[in-house]
């Protein structure tokens, strides 16, 4: 089975999108009407919100669904469906802003619009579900930190990080073996684009979780998670299953097979950690150390 959020078949923006350039033509009014009156650049659709959007990040199979969620399951923040939207977006005012500029507008502009549109819809969604705060999971978003900082400048990041190990194990388990072995490539890859991100960042905005802690204690971990994104701590998150999402029925489906193979009906569960030293084959052990070694040896895995 391939997977869909591999960078290699499905290359990821570049996160460091150009700056915009310095002789950017304002709009003439005496050459076209002027556009229809919008948020100033950078709003972002802050909609009735109190406190910035959460992008939750981090590279594939690291428990960011798990993390979702959890979020998802808080009284003020709506977590939906993955989106990949702003991806996209990021094409147009990076690499492709040649073409964007014949408008005359500037980039600021542009990002103000992108702003507006995605956060005014995920603004929407959450209020209809009662919420007060939007947050988006993505796996993706970790190459674009940099790019949604500055398009949601309140916004606040968790990027997830997993043993690379284990990581590989589960993309082998979830999309195939040749998924597992683009994976040694792909996971310091994430890890070393989001980690730069997040260091240009305020401390008060960027906030890694281990996964290991997050499912070896779990209420250590996500009481510290609350607390970054400044929301009230509430003990129901931890019980997310019992909690309606809207999450496609394959989810669903994989986290009942991998709770009766853990032989546990607990939401979280810490038996998945580790699982390389039983299940990573030889070959993949030695490309692991390879092309992954460095950033197992940076971020404490022994």
């Amino acid at each position: 089975m391939a997977d869909p959020a591999d960078p290699i078949p499905h290359p990821a923006p570049d996160p460091q999108s150009p700056p915009a350039p310095a002789t950017s033509p304002a709009p003439d009014p005496q050459a076209r009407p002027a556009p229809a009156a919008g948020p100033a650049p950078h709003a972002s659709a802050g909609v009735g919100r109190a406190q910035g959007p959460i992008f939750l990040v981090g590279c594939q199979r690291s428990g960011t669904t798990m993390l979702r969620l959890v979020l998802d399951s808080h009284s003020r923040v709506s977590c939906g469906p993955e989106t990949r939207f702003l991806a996209d977006m990021q094409r147009i005012v990076g690499r492709d802003w040649e073409r964007l500029s014949r408008f005359g507008f500037p980039r600021e502009y542009w990002l103000g619009r992108i702003g507006d549109f995605f956060g005014g819809i995920q603004a929407d969604y959450a209020r209809s579900r009662g919420k007060t705060r939007w947050a988006d999971k993505t796996p993706l978003y970790a190459l674009s930190i940099d790019f949604l900082a500055e398009v949601f400048p309140d916004a606040q990041f968790v990027h997830v990080v997993r043993d690379g190990r284990d990581v590989v194990v589960s993309h082998r388990k979830r999309f195939g073996y040749w998924s597992a072995v683009k994976c040694v490539v792909k996971w310091p890859r994430y890890i070393r684009i989001a980690r730069a991100a997040g260091a240009r960042l305020p401390a008060d905005r960027y906030h890694e979780l281990r996964y290991e802690e997050t499912v070896t204690d779990p209420e250590k971990a996500m009481r510290g998670l609350f607390e970054f994104l400044g929301e009230p701590w509430e003990a129901g998150v931890l019980d997310y299953d019992g909690k309606q999402h809207d999450v496609a029925g394959k989810y669903t489906a994989e986290a009942d097979r991998r709770r009766a193979a853990a032989g546990t009906d607990a939401p979280i569960y810490g038996s998945r950690v580790g699982t390389y030293r039983r299940e990573l084959d030889p070959f993949l052990r030695v490309l692991v150390r390879v092309f992954s070694g460095a950033t197992l040896r940076e971020l404490g895995y022994r």
